[in-house]
């Protein structure tokens, strides 16, 4: 079972990954190579994101790959046949704890080392991508709007990097706003800095006191463009790129370095833990309500659809506890409530199972129903 159960798994990660990667790839394609970004920074981008998706889907995962084995094994009699052997639930469900535990394991990693890091690095590459103008402004045929009060337009750009047709509006001083344009420029870098330099242009400003319109003619003009991309230092102390270690022993010098409250610590770090116990909560429910029940030549889709139901039914409790965690330093233990409520719910789910004449009892309209049949 064990086995069947990792064969199913890895091809629903598959799947699922595959469908929320290409969805989040295809916004950031737009984005970046608009920005006139390279593509292998497109894919870097992507790569970053990728341990995020992972972590997303791993429980769906989990869960799908549990129900569709044990749906397989209900359909060919192989369940009922462990159960005449002696089987009882509780034996029969240790390959799905055991198949739920390393899924946990996976996530685990995710959590606490791979996603905190591809964040941090995701976050310090889009700071570098955003400042770097020349890929902003090397877009042919297009208006662009590197900084407020700035548009630029290069017509054409040659294979030896000239730029021809060049339309540089500077209106940031509103009082007298510059238009330059010229036949053909150069992006120059010099003193760690960036600048365009016009060859053979136009130079015109507009004086709004009077109204009077200035034009220059000149042969050559440098332009410093490397003003026009913030340089900020890039903050890397956000919660969700802390390690988890220093969460948990010192919760208040990670609030302070981060400007967080203490309680958004501990939702965090304890969040982290969550979703790895979550993980072997959905494969538990998965099996144990697949087990409840007698034969139907229906199926076993009400279980199903009961399994999912339970799962959201979780879902729900822990989004109605997230706001009470996040207001009181506390109150983090309610974040394991779901999956005690979770593991209840599994217990008592074996429990039906082990004793089917109790489940016939908790459900007389089906027996009305038998009784009343021709």
């Amino acid at each position: 079972m064990l086995s069947q159960f990792m064969v199913l798994f890895g091809f629903f990660a598959l799947v699922l990954v595959s469908i929320f990667w290409i969805n989040k790839a295809v916004r950031m394609f737009d984005r970046l190579i608009g920005d006139g970004q390279p593509a292998w920074v497109f894919l870097e981008f992507t790569a970053l994101t990728l341990p995020g998706v992972i972590g997303i889907v791993l429980p769906i995962a989990a869960f799908a790959a549990t129900v569709y084995v044990t749906n397989r094994l209900s359909t060919e009699s192989e369940l009922t046949v462990m159960q005449a052997t002696g089987y009882s639930p509780w034996r029969l469900i240790r390959p799905v704890l055991f198949f739920g535990c390393m899924i946990a394991l996976m996530m685990s990693l995710l959590t606490h080392l791979l996603v905190p890091s591809s964040l941090s690095q995701l976050r310090l590459r889009q700071a570098e991508v955003s400042q770097n103008i020349t890929a902003k402004l090397l877009t042919e045929g297009e208006f662009l709007h590197p900084a407020p009060g700035i548009t630029f337009y290069i017509r054409d750009i040659t294979p030896e990097g000239e730029l021809r047709d060049v339309f540089l509006s500077d209106r940031r001083n509103e009082e007298r706003p510059v238009t330059y344009t010229s036949s053909q420029a150069y992006l120059v870098h010099q003193g760690g800095g960036t600048k365009l330099v016009m060859v053979d242009g136009l130079a015109q400003v507009v004086r709004t006191d009077g109204n009077r319109l200035f034009t220059t003619h000149f042969d050559d003009f440098s332009y410093d463009i490397s003003s026009l991309i913030s340089r900020d230092e890039i903050n890397l102390d956000k919660v969700g790129f802390a390690a988890t270690l220093d969460m948990l022993t010192d919760p208040g010098a990670v609030a302070e370095r981060t400007g967080v409250t203490v309680a958004q610590v501990n939702y965090e770090v304890h969040n982290r833990f969550t979703q790895a116990i979550m993980c072997i909560v959905a494969a538990l429910i998965g099996f144990a309500t697949l087990l409840v029940g007698t034969y139907s030549r229906f199926g076993v889709w009400w279980q199903i659809v009961t399994a999912f139901l339970l799962l959201v039914l979780i879902k729900m409790v822990e989004g109605a506890l997230s706001g009470t965690v996040l207001a009181s330093s506390k109150a983090w233990p309610l974040l394991y409530a779901p999956a005690v409520l979770g593991l209840a719910t599994t217990a008592g789910l074996l429990h039906l199972a082990a004793n089917p004449g109790l489940a016939r009892r908790l459900t007389p309209w089906k027996r009305h129903r038998i009784e009343g049949a021709p």
